[in-house]
Formats: C-alpha cells, sequence, structure tokens
C-alpha cells in the first residue's frame, strides 16, 4: 500500500515538475515522465541546455504550484480530441499515434490490450497519461520533494533519435523519508564503486578503448584471480571439469543454437573473412554444447559438469553501460550442467547450496530467488515456441525450490529464450539492488544440437542443460563487492595485505626484509621505504584500505619485532613477525570476513 502511495506522489511530482519547465521554455517540447524507484524523471525537448541554476528555479516553482492545492481531473478522449490537445507536441503525437494504430507504449513496445486514451489535467498543465496520480496537489508535500539531476536521454531509448534533457526527481511522504534517502545517497556516492574503483586502482575505462570494456589494474588482476580461484575449488570439489573456447567463431553456430536471430540485437555485428561471417561469443554455451557432444556418452558419465571462465561480448546499448554493472565485455563464472530428467533437481538444487555458499563467505544477507517464467504471448517470438516444455521443466524448478526449502517468487516474462531460469537478486550493505547469478533450465539447445547419451536400456536419450552462474561475472560481482565493502574487502580478496612502514630511512633494510618475508609465506606485501613521515605513509595506506600495517622503528629492530596498526583501528606493539605471520595466513586460508 505504501508502494502505491508513492508512486502516486512520484508521478503528480513529474507532472508538477513538467508544468515548472513548460513555464520556463513556452516553446519546449515534452515526452514522458513516469515514476521510478525512488523517484521520478521527465524527459524534454527544450531551446537551450539546462544549468543547475534552471533545477533550483523549476524546484521553487514546483511549491508555489503544489500551494495552490489543485485537483488532478483525469478525462478519456478519442485519438482525434487527443491530437488537438496535443498539436504542437510532436513527441505526444507519436504516442497518440502508437495508442491508436498499434496498441504501443511509450518505448514502441506492443501493449497486450488497446488501452483508452486519457489525459491528466492539474491548475494550467495537460498530459497525456494513464495515471495513477493523487486527487490534488497538497499531497505532494513541499519539504519532501528535491530534484536532483540533468542527464541526456534518448527518445524512446534509441540512440538513433534525438536526445533529450531528463530531469531526475525524488518525492516521498514526509520530510523524514526524504532525509533518509538523502543520507542514503551520500553514503551511496562514498561506495559507488566506479570511484572506489578508480581510487583503489581496480580499473580504468578508456575512450581509444571504447566504452563497457575495463581494464583490470594489476590491484583488479588480483581480485579477480581470487574470486577464480575461490570457483576453481568449489567447482572442482562438486565435480565440475574445466574447459577453454575460442572467443571467436562462424555464424552458423549460433544460427544452430537459436540465439540468432533471438539475441541478435545484444550481438556485436560479424566479421566476414573469406565470405564466411564469424561473430565475437555473447555467451559460452553453444561451445559447451559442442564440447558434451564431441563423443558417444553414457548415462553412467552424467551429470557431466563443464565450466569456464570464458570471456564474452555482448552490445548493450550505450545508455545502458553503467561501470562495471553493465559492460560489453565480460568473464563469467560458467558452467553447463548435463543430467539426466531424474537427476534434475539434485543438480539444480545443487547450484542453488552453490550460491548459498558464496552469499554467507561473501557477508550477502540479503538475497532472493526470483522464479522467472515465459509468456504465451511472447511464444514463438520470444521464447522458444513448445508449450509442453514450458509448463514441464518450470513445473520441475518450482518443484525442486519447494523441496529444497528454498524460498522463492514467481515473475511472469523474464525467463530465457530456451527455459525458465532462477534469477538471484541480491542487495549491497547500502540497499542497492544487483541481479547478480543465475541458475537456468535449458529443453531446447540439446535438441537443437542433437545431444545424446545412451541410458540403461540401450537407447538414445536427449539431457537437460542447466546453464549456471552463481559469482555472475567478475565485473558485475567486483562492482557490487566494492560497494558492499566500501573498498573493505577482506584479507583474502585485497590486493595489497600488508603494508610495511619504516619510521626513518635508517629502518628501511629491515622494513624490506620483512616485506620479503612475508611474499615467501603467501602473504601480498610491499614495504614503503620513501622519505615521508610515518604519519603520511600511515595515511596513504589507509587510503587505499591496506588491511595490515606493520611499522617499524629502531626499537623494533633491535628487538626483531613489528608493531602491527590495523584497518579497523586496534593495534598491537612489540610482537613477532612469526606470531602476525600465523595470523595473517590463518585469515587468508579461511576466507575469514574478520582481521
Amino acid at each position: 500500500m505504501r508502494i502505491r502511495i508513492c508512486i502516486k506522489i512520484r508521478h503528480s511530482a513529474a507532472h508538477v515538475m513538467a508544468q515548472a519547465v513548460m513555464e520556463m521554455f513556452p516553446d519546449g517540447k515534452v515526452t514522458i515522465g513516469p515514476p521510478v524507484e525512488n523517484g521520478f524523471y521527465y524527459d524534454f525537448d527544450l531551446p537551450r541546455n539546462l544549468t543547475p541554476e534552471d533545477l533550483q528555479a523549476i524546484e521553487k516553482r514546483m511549491r508555489q504550484i503544489v500551494q495552490g492545492k489543485h485537483d488532478f481531473k483525469k478525462t478519456v478522449v478519442s485519438a482525434d480530441e487527443a491530437k488537438k490537445i496535443f498539436a504542437n507536441q510532436p513527441y505526444k503525437l507519436e504516442l497518440i499515434e502508437g495508442l491508436e494504430k498499434g496498441g504501443l507504449d511509450e518505448y514502441g513496445n506492443p501493449l497486450k490490450e488497446k488501452p483508452e486514451i486519457s489525459i491528466y489535467q492539474h491548475d494550467t498543465f495537460t498530459d497525456l497519461c494513464r495515471g495513477p496520480h493523487v486527487e490534488n496537489t497538497k499531497e505532494i508535500k513541499q519539504d519532501a520533494f528535491k530534484l536532483m539531476s540533468i542527464a541526456g536521454a534518448y527518445w524512446r531509448g534509441d540512440e538513433n533519435n534525438k536526445q533529450l534533457q531528463r530531469i531526475y526527481g525524488t518525492a516521498w511522504e514526509s520530510k523524514k523519508q526524504l532525509e533518509e534517502y538523502l543520507h542514503q545517497l551520500e553514503e551511496a556516492k562514498k561506495r559507488d564503486h566506479r570511484k572506489l574503483g578508480k581510487e583503489l586502482e581496480i580499473f580504468i575505462f578508456d575512450d581509444e578503448v571504447g566504452p563497457g570494456l575495463p581494464l583490470w589494474l594489476p590491484n583488479g588482476g588480483i581480485i579477480i584471480e581470487e574470486l577464480e580461484k575461490l570457483a576453481k575449488e568449489t567447482e572442482e570439489a562438486a565435480g565440475y571439469s574445466r574447459v577453454k573456447t575460442p572467443s571467436v567463431s562462424k555464424e552458423d553456430l549460433f544460427i544452430h543454437s537459436g540465439h540468432l536471430p533471438y539475441y541478435a540485437e545484444s550481438m556485436y555485428p560479424p566479421m566476414e573473412l573469406e565470405g564466411v561471417k564469424y561473430y565475437v561469443k555473447p555467451m559460452n554455451c553453444p561451445m559447451h554444447h559442442k564440447i558434451f557432444g564431441s563423443k558417444g556418452r553414457s548415462y553412467r558419465e552424467l551429470p557431466v559438469r563443464l565450466a569456464e571462465y570464458g570471456l564474452c561480448y555482448r552490445y548493450e546499448k550505450s545508455g545502458e553501460l553503467f561501470g562495471l554493472m553493465r559492460v560489453r565485455s565480460m568473464q563469467m563464472n560458467d558452467a553447463h550442467i548435463y543430467v539426466m530428467e531424474e537427476q534434475f533437481e539434485k543438480e539444480f538444487l545443487g547450484v542453488v547450496d552453490l550460491y548459498r555458499k558464496h552469499f554467507e563467505l561473501l557477508g550477502i544477507e540479503k538475497f532472493v530467488m526470483r522464479f522467472s517464467k515465459h509468456s504465451k504471448e511472447g511464444l514463438g517470438k520470444k521464447y522458444v515456441d513448445n508449450v509442453r516444455l514450458w509448463e514441464k521443466t518450470e513445473e520441475m524448478v518450482r518443484r525442486a525450490m519447494i523441496n529444497g526449502n528454498v524460498p522463492f517468487v514467481e515473475v511472469e516474462d523474464e525467463a530465457a529464450f530456451y527455459g525458465p531460469k532462477i534469477d538471484v537478486q541480491i542487495w549491497s550493505a547500502i540497499g542497492r539492488e544487483f541481479t547478480l547469478a543465475t541458475n537456468q533450465v535449458d529443453f531446447a539447445q540439446p535438441a537443437r544440437f542433437d545431444l545424446k547419451f545412451t541410458n540403461k536400456d540401450g537407447n538414445d536419450e536427449m539431457p537437460l542443460c542447466i546453464h549456471r552462474a552463481p559469482l555472475g561475472t567478475h565485473e558485475r560481482m567486483i562492482g557490487f563487492l566494492l560497494e558492499h565493502y566500501a573498498g573493505n574487502f577482506p584479507v583474502w580478496l585485497s590486493p595489497e595485505q600488508v603494508r610495511v612502514i619504516s619510521i626513518t630511512d635508517a629502518q628501511n633494510d629491515y622494513a624490506e626484509k620483512i616485506a620479503q618475508q612475508l611474499k615467501a609465506e603467501g602473504i601480498r606485501a610491499s614495504a614503503d621505504l620513501s622519505s615521508q613521515r610515518m604519519n603520511a605513509k600511515i595515511r596513504q595506506a589507509q587510503m587505499m584500505k591496506v588491511p595490515y600495517m606493520i611499522v617499524v622503528g629502531d626499537n623494533e629492530m633491535k628487538a626483531e619485532q613489528i608493531s602491527l596498526r590495523v584497518r579497523d583501528g586496534s593495534q598491537q606493539n612489540n610482537i613477532s613477525l612469526g606470531e602476525f605471520v600465523e595470523r595473517a595466513k590463518d585469515r587468508i586460508s579461511r576466507r575469514a570476513s574478520e582481521l
């Protein structure tokens, strides 16, 4: 109920904002202004670029409009009436034509039913809108909304269309809720993985390389290696075999798999050599199917579990790229499990168990398993056209989750094109939500690749395939962990685990000797032998969020001891190096969260 109230408030605030903008720019053109999570936005085609000062003026005018206590009035109109009302608004006319002729929404997508055409009016402003809205502007509290930012946005999300100006705002039921949200945003800024990634020298993007193509710096490379080591250990214990496949393949493979045409928009365009088209791979599964099918298989071999950290490429739209969370090159914690039907439930739940173990290790306490299903309307277009197998495999997933006592929610029309799946939504320490891992059922591609095994009766039988990625991609996982930990990685994940700090140049040799001893013990360590003062050296180590700082002066050198400063603020003086090594190796070997 509370969510619905906030949606109405935010949607109504978007209309109030549009009124204020159009009063400022009478010749401006309006497009759409929906509520979104935690706020609202409205896109405008204006004669000049907006400034921060404009936002202040717009917000001031909005408060005046809200004070006027204007009713929101809905009127259902015909297409011809709507066209007369919005005769000078070309974007609205385009929307009206879509509603009239094809039943299209504001992004040009087909609607299930042809909708009514309605307008909402308050004060002097009229908008083409389905609603809902509050009854009166007085329900938009003057001290509970704020305009946040200006951004560029393409009309209907298509980069081939004109770029508009988008104003983002937020609105809440009370001033207290607004203040809490703004505080959370400040915390989020401190933890933004893009900011931390640069400060901690983990990754960069470069325009000459290309958008969405991250370059991993040495510190990022270490984190990747540690995550891959974790995955390899758990997968080896679970009976996986590791494979490697090329990053390009012929077009025929993706036609064979069915990814073309279903997935074409998310793939890079092909390269043509010697009359043959090649694609950089967007996923590993077709090649894994080739590996499974490369020899005869017996039921005694199943399940066959093939795992790979393959580098894949997907052409995400420019407007959707977002740091490491949405990229164009990615390394997936990928695997495909080929099973007999009677093995499905055990293997599917085994993957869910892997999720849980990883989440417990990484301190991820809040997560939801989303059971993503097909929609009948999408059969043959968005999904493989086989109602019987959709219903059968969806019931298999549902039964497995129930039998495994795994809480889940069901979501329509979000399945993979080849079968149902479980998507895992997780929340970081600051409450930001991510889709991280996936566990998918594939009933289509084994048939397309004619995959078989010999069953107990000596007959050929087709396996089911489970696609799974418990750690998602390195990119999204590391982006998430940067924000989750605020850059304060546990010792085992920290690129630099120990920094040895000499108080004066006289202890440099001793500091370097300690660093080398730590490296010999498998601990990532460096020595700061610069001429800076000790406090400056400590401050730099703290800025890089190094878990352990070993400080050595004359007293420590004479006694062959160390003084330990820990990132959490604790300190131990005059301890042996051996005592510290034992502590550090214990934390690293257990992948412990504590320092």
